[in-house]
């Protein structure tokens, strides 16, 4: 995907190393793990291949040579710079976060977005085992099941990432919010091209089920428990089983960005079309 078109990210190393010094001195119980994680890190993508070797690591699979792999992988610079990007994506759109190491460290849908970055690069350069085993591990470790094939693009939220399912044909566009549940997947009747395809700035709800490959158009929006069966305009949202288009937005609208009042904003919608 185009990260090249967006602004660069805000966040930095110096930054979070400043974040893991407090930390360290507000829960010493923690600094064993900070220690084990960040003690050879002198960047993020560094500090992130750590994480991930750690989450990810088996009996039978070396956390160093998984760390390395890691780390060589993320050192491609547009990977690199969706990483920064999918970190600020998650500091900025969730009052949650309070900081930049609470995501790296806690936020799984982020932890395993970036794993999915990995293994989407090893598929691509003819490494689909390996890919998959890390797709695998990715599911039974974090939650999400992302198929390597997918292609995402970077200023991405997965908030929680518990029960997220991104089929192999999806294609999801920059700057899009995708809370738990959320299936993006295909109707079991074709082969191909069978998945959804989500556009720049779409926000979707907790629950929500887009199925078969069907357009939702930028800057809109599917609300919470929805079943998405046709394509969606751009700029609008859709409720309900199956859903409808019940607002269209304004033009200065960006739904993505604000997951911290879209709970509120749902049930409204739904309680309207009952």
């Amino acid at each position: 995907m185009a990260y090249q078109e967006h602004q660069s990210p805000i966040v930095s190393w110096g930054a979070i190393s400043a974040e893991i010094a407090l930390l360290r001195r507000r829960e010493p119980l923690l600094n064993g793990l900070l220690s084990s994680l960040f003690r050879d890190a002198n960047t993020l993508n560094e500090a992130l291949a750590a994480i991930l070797a750690n989450s990810l690591q088996t009996a039978n699979v070396e956390t160093n040579a998984l760390k390395c792999l890691f780390c060589k992988t993320l050192a491609d610079d547009l990977l690199a710079w969706a990483v920064l990007d999918d970190l600020t994506a998650v500091r900025d759109r969730d009052p949650a976060c309070t900081t930049y190491l609470h995501a790296l460290l806690n936020y799984k849908g982020f932890q395993a977005l970036q794993a999915y970055r990995i293994a989407h690069r090893l598929w691509n350069d003819d490494r689909a085992e390996l890919a998959l085993w890390i797709s695998n591990r990715v599911s039974l470790v974090l939650g999400p099941d992302i198929h390597p094939a997918a292609k995402i693009g970077s200023g991405i939220m997965l908030d929680h990432g518990s029960g997220i399912v991104i089929g192999e044909t999806t294609i999801i566009e920059d700057d899009v919010s995708i809370l738990h549940n959320v299936t993006l997947g295909g109707t079991g009747k074709v082969t191909g091209d069978r998945h959804p395809k989500v556009r720049r700035g779409v926000m979707i709800g907790a629950g929500a089920k887009i199925i078969g490959n069907i357009e939702i158009g930028e800057f809109s929006k599917v609300a919470a428990g929805s079943v998405v069966l046709k394509p969606v305009p751009a700029r609008c949202t859709v409720a309900g089983v199956p859903a409808q288009v019940v607002r269209v937005h304004d033009a200065t609208e960006w739904p993505s960005m604000f997951s911290s009042r879209v709970g509120l904003f749902e049930a409204n919608l739904m309680e309207d079309n009952r």
